[in-house]
């Protein structure tokens, strides 16, 4: 689990600089690597979201398996 929420922080943290650069600046090269940023953000939280789901079913039929 801390793995992916370090993944997840790395690629938000590495947005920054782009971010600024696109809204401040205008910088419209700045504006393409947002977008291609957000986009791997949205494929790494749907990832993050199967995972969880996975787990949690998984933990459901232990505990059914259990009584």
């Amino acid at each position: 689990m801390k793995n992916r929420f370090e993944e997840l922080e790395k690629l938000v943290a590495d947005l920054k600089d782009d971010f600024s650069k696109f809204y401040e600046k205008n910088n419209q090269a700045a504006g393409t690597r947002v977008r291609k940023g957000m986009q791997d953000l949205k494929e790494l939280a749907q990832s993050i979201r199967l995972e969880v789901q996975d787990i949690k079913n998984q933990q459901t039929e232990e505990s059914k398996d259990k009584k």
